[in-house]
C-alpha cells in the first residue's frame, strides 16, 4: 500500500525539488533517493495518522532529506541501492515546464499537485469500477460533467451520444457522484489523522485546486 502511494504522489514532491532550486537530473536523484531511504530504512513508520496528515509527514521528511544531502561537501550518483519499485521520470520535466511561472512556492506548488494526483487517483478507481462492469464507455462520457450542477442542459446531448434515456442518463450521473464522492473521502481518509479532519482536507484540496 505504501508502495503504490509512493507512485502515485511522488510528482508533488519532484516538483516541489525542482522549484526549490535544482536541475532536473538532481531533481530525480533527489527524489528517487527520499523514497529509497523512506522504504530502505522503514522511515515512513514513523508516521502517525493520529499527530497529521501524511502529506504533511511526507514533505517534513523531504525537507528533511534535501537539508542531509545538501549537507554533504560532494554527492555520489545513486547506483546499485536496492530499489523497492521503480519511479517513471519520463515525462517528469515535460510535467514541470508547464507548471506557471510566477512566484508559486515550493510548498504550494507541492500542495496543488497533492492534490490533482489525489484526485486523479480517485477517478482511476472510479474508472476501473466501471470498467469491470463493462460500463468504461459510459464512464468517460459522464466523468467530464462531474462538475456540473444537476439537471445540466447537456444531460439530452449526454443521453444522445450514450444511445440512453434522459432518465437514465440523471440517474447514472446521480450514482456517479455519489460514488466520487464515496471514493474521496475514503482516500482523504487514510491520509489524515481521523475523520474529523476529512472535511477540512477536503476543503482545503479543493481550495488549493481553486487557486491552481
Amino acid at each position: 500500500a505504501l508502495e503504490e502511494l509512493c507512485i502515485t504522489y511522488w510528482y508533488p514532491l519532484y516538483a516541489y525539488v525542482r522549484r526549490f532550486g535544482n536541475g532536473p537530473e538532481e531533481a530525480r536523484d533527489l527524489t528517487q533517493s527520499f523514497f529509497e531511504h523512506l522504504l530502505e530504512k522503514k522511515t515512513y513508520k514513523l508516521a502517525d495518522r493520529n499527530r497529521g496528515k501524511f502529506r504533511t509527514f511526507l514533505l517534513s521528511s523531504l525537507k528533511n532529506h534535501l537539508a542531509k544531502e545538501h549537507q554533504k561537501a560532494t554527492r555520489q550518483k545513486r547506483g546499485g541501492a536496492a530499489t523497492h519499485f521503480s519511479i517513471d521520470f519520463q515525462d517528469a520535466e515535460g510535467r514541470y515546464v508547464t507548471e506557471p511561472s510566477h512566484e508559486t512556492t515550493p510548498e504550494k506548488l507541492f500542495e496543488r499537485e497533492w492534490a490533482k494526483a489525489l484526485l486523479g487517483r480517485v477517478l482511476a478507481h472510479l474508472r476501473a469500477e466501471y470498467a469491470a462492469s463493462g460500463n468504461v464507455e459510459r464512464f468517460e462520457v459522464l466523468s467530464a460533467h462531474l462538475v456540473q450542477p444537476e439537471g445540466s442542459d447537456s444531460y439530452q446531448d449526454l443521453a444522445e451520444k450514450l444511445g440512453l434515456s434522459l432518465a437514465v442518463i440523471k440517474t447514472s450521473m446521480h450514482r456517479l457522484r455519489a460514488r466520487f464522492r464515496d471514493l474521496y473521502r475514503e482516500e482523504i481518509s487514510t491520509l489524515v489523522g481521523g475523520t474529523d479532519e476529512v472535511d477540512d482536507e477536503i476543503r482545503h484540496l479543493f481550495q488549493t485546486l481553486g487557486n491552481a
